[in-house]
């Protein structure tokens, strides 16, 4: 248990950031989620949309510390690749 008034401070704030990191996750989740189930559809140009969509929310994870630079960039490679399969269909 934090005893120190910074140490107190510390973990009021860690509770707020969680909460905040929490919601970005999901929220990039749910994007990643369309894209999944666009390209299961056979859907060229809903896949093609969701992953532009979902790109700049997976960026702002990484800008806002949710998720490392390399994750982000792994995980819009990969869907981009599968998207383009779908295209090439």
């Amino acid at each position: 248990m934090a005893n120190t008034a910074q140490s107190k401070k510390r973990a009021r704030q860690v509770v707020r950031r969680t909460e905040i990191n929490k919601a970005r996750r999901s929220r990039i989740r749910t994007y990643l989620r369309k894209v999944e189930e666009a390209i299961a559809s056979g859907d060229a140009a809903a896949a093609k949309s969701a992953l532009q969509s979902a790109q700049p929310e997976i960026m702002r994870g990484v800008t806002k510390g949710v998720y490392h630079k390399n994750t982000a960039a792994r995980k819009i490679s990969r869907l981009a690749a599968r998207v383009k399969a779908v295209e090439a269909k």
